[in-house]
């Protein structure tokens, strides 16, 4: 089978790295409160350890006396109740995110990012709603995992934008070499709206290389591809294990005329919406030739997951539990939930997400490579919500067309430097981002600067991969080490390691 690198030669005590991808939250939507919630009716009762540290929430006056504004009426950030299992969509665009900001006053959230769908033709959206957020009475076992390990309140989106943007600057930190240029996003109206700009990447559309994209009525012929190197093209230069395990990716079946067919599985959410677990434009190496499997093809044998083989490092999510359970965890590893559970408004809500992430989580601590393990939870975008931070711009961009971070006087996102890459105005929304491992700190809030390809630049450094080039934001990445203590000496058998959650309520089984 041949000598994996997954066991050895690494920088830190950390061989296994599990990222699970989770979608559309900022940070005040999850954590604006944190670690206070308030107590209502049969919501479960968080209460926060005593020397919890302060994160950059929404205090006092933001939640009182906000400057956003509805109709010229005060629109206060609002507590999400749990009981309302299903809300709508946000917009959550390119320029509505840059929208959103208002050239730093953080005021514009509601009318640029008005809910779009609450999945049903009735669209009953509140406009305000883009104010509201969660706290550890339902996001309780995200506060839990807070509470036992480490997170960050300065992490942000790699770059403005929506889903597909922000899985392949995970992958990537790379957005440029998008094709076709002429690539757009079709609607129902007269009106399209572009997904490439300048040979970037900034909109949702489906990969080329996957038999689930979507191919016929307004979205024929509108898959894209991506050019260059991702992490997947990295770790596979040095033999290192990997996988992208999603849930719902099942083989296709080939038709009579050479042809294939996707096959889907579909699941309810809490909310009631029926979905199939599995959508291609979230997985982002299905976008690139060298780490696609059209096909969804499934591993020659158990024992070829993470290697290369037929299904090209892309899995159904039961190969993670099959490689895990026998010992082989692949090195490095990313999770995608079925769209029931990935926290999207509409397709899944906060509760459908918990049940996902302590299962997964409960089973990963239970596996016998958990003590050199860690687990990176991840979103993919703010999913438009409010966020009372600006980001920090390390990237300009000037498209007169798609850049609006400016304000009204001067819409665009500064100016891009010569012989730099336009349309990729960032850093984005301020995102969460929590590491559960036997080497996080305890109860801890770093501050420091990073986004989403300072994920990308810990497995490069990790296994001295190399960086990815052509612009990357791999390259200047801020670092996710401050959230470790890699001198804690860990005990193969200490209980005190693992953090055993009720999926249910997110509290701590006893």
């Amino acid at each position: 089978m041949g000598y994996s690198l997954s066991y050895s030669q690494t920088k830190t005590p950390i061989k296994h790295i599990v990222v699970i991808v989770q979608e559309n939250a900022a940070f005040d939507h999850y954590f604006g409160t944190y670690p206070y919630a308030t107590i209502m009716g049969n919501a479960t009762k968080f209460i926060p350890n005593n020397n919890t540290p302060s994160v950059n929430g929404l205090s006092f006056y933001l939640l009182n006396n906000n400057t956003n504004k509805y109709k010229n009426e005060t629109a206060n950030p609002y507590r999400i109740d749990p009981s309302q299992l299903r809300i709508c969509d946000v917009l959550h665009a390119y320029d509505v995110e840059q929208n959103e900001t208002n050239g730093g006053l953080m005021d514009n959230f509601i009318s640029p990012s008005h809910p779009s769908s609450d999945g049903e033709k009735n669209l009953h959206c509140n406009p305000k709603q883009v104010m509201g957020y969660y706290d550890g009475n339902t996001v309780t076992a995200l506060w839990n995992y807070a509470q036992h390990y480490a997170m960050s309140d300065n992490n942000f989106e790699t770059n403005f934008g929506p889903s597909t943007p922000g899985h392949i600057n995970i992958i990537s930190g790379q957005l440029h070499g998008a094709t076709p240029s002429n690539a757009k996003i079709p609607s129902s109206s007269a009106l399209k709206f572009d997904a490439i700009v300048n040979g970037t990447l900034i909109a949702n559309l489906d990969p080329k290389f996957d038999d689930c994209s979507r191919n016929t009525g307004i979205y024929k012929n509108t898959s894209i591809m991506m050019e260059g190197k991702n992490i997947g093209d990295l770790l596979n230069e040095k033999n290192i294990t990997w996988g992208w395990f999603s849930q719902g990716f099942i083989p296709s079946t080939k038709n009579v005329d050479g042809t294939w067919t996707c096959n889907s599985i579909y699941h309810k959410s809490k909310g009631g919406t029926n979905n199939s677990d599995y959508y291609p434009d979230v997985e982002p190496f299905q976008y690139y030739n060298s780490t696609a499997n059209p096909h969804h093809f499934s591993p020659s044998s158990n024992d070829k997951i993470g290697y290369n083989d037929i299904a090209n490092h892309q899995y159904n999510l039961s190969s993670f539990w099959i490689a895990g359970q026998s010992g082989n965890l692949p090195a490095v590893s990313f999770i995608k939930a079925g769209s029931y559970q990935q926290g999207h408004p509409v397709s899944s809500g906060p509760l459908d997400e918990q049940l996902f992430l302590v299962n997964t989580i409960n089973k990963i601590q239970n596996l016998p490579q958990w003590n050199n393990t860690a687990i990176i939870i991840t979103y993919d975008d703010s999913g438009g919500w409010y966020d009372h931070v600006m980001p920090p711009i390390i990237s300009q961009s000037s498209d007169k067309a798609n850049d609006m971070l400016l304000g009204k006087s001067n819409l665009m996102c500064g100016h891009a430097q010569k012989g730099l890459y336009n349309d990729r105005c960032g850093y984005g929304p301020r995102l969460p981002i929590l590491i559960i491992s036997p080497y996080s700190k305890i109860n801890y809030v770093d501050h420091s600067i990073t986004d989403q390809s300072s994920i990308l630049r810990f497995i490069e450094d990790n296994w001295n991969l190399g960086r990815i080039g052509n612009q990357s934001f791999d390259s200047i990445a801020g670092t996710l080490d401050n959230m470790f203590n890699f001198e804690i000496k860990v005990q193969s058998t200490a209980a005190s390691n693992k953090l055993i959650l009720d999926p249910n309520t997110g509290k701590i089984n006893q």
